[in-house]
């Protein structure tokens, strides 16, 4: 019997698609690159995804009761965003041999955002502003959108009212694989 127990469909996997599905929608509003200029580039778009996973991955981690599920859970929404990223690649042509060394590049990089991020949140408004000059507009160039103190003031704090709005959701809602980010910042507010 044992044999056939590894053919069992994850638990998690279904949750973990609609979470990042989730992420994914809330990271492509179009407010992100529109009215707060992050670069609408491969990197931009990945930035975005990275800082939505990781608000969703540290709600995960952040439940005081039983650890277990959202751990796994939390693995198998990281394990679903590489998965994309490889097939992304894929479809826009990166050759066979060279996914796996930039999907693990991909991985790299979103633990780096994930400690930047975490102690962004765990400082103060300008420290948080500047985790996410250098994360989510690192890419941008001198002939780019120019990133100012209100764009980048807005998407901190925007990052803090997700954050938030990410505590106070049960966890039984983000097990079940539903996730509600709080608004994007607005173009008034930029």
């Amino acid at each position: 019997m044992r044999l056939f127990q590894s053919f069992r469909k994850d638990p998690d996997a279904a949750a973990a698609r609609e979470l990042y599905r989730s992420a994914v929608t809330q990271a492509r509003d179009p407010a992100f690159f529109a009215d707060c200029g992050v670069p609408d580039t491969l990197d931009g778009r990945f930035e975005t995804i990275a800082l939505h996973v990781f608000l969703v991955l540290r709600r995960l981690g952040s439940d005081s009761g039983e650890r277990a599920r959202p751990q796994r859970l939390a693995q198998s929404l990281f394990d679903t965003m590489f998965l994309d990223m490889d097939e992304n690649l894929r479809e826009i042509g990166v050759g066979d041999l060279s996914v796996g060394k930039k999907v693990k590049d991909m991985a790299k990089a979103l633990y780096g955002r994930i400690a930047a991020y975490e102690d962004g949140l765990a400082g103060d408004d300008a420290y948080l502003m500047e985790i996410v000059r250098r994360n989510l507009y690192g890419t941008v160039t001198d002939g780019d959108v120019a990133v100012d103190a209100p764009v980048l003031q807005a998407v901190a704090a925007y990052i803090r009212r997700a954050e938030a709005s990410l505590r106070d959701q049960p966890m039984t809602e983000l097990l079940a694989g539903r996730v509600h980010f709080a608004a994007p910042p607005a173009a008034e507010a930029v």
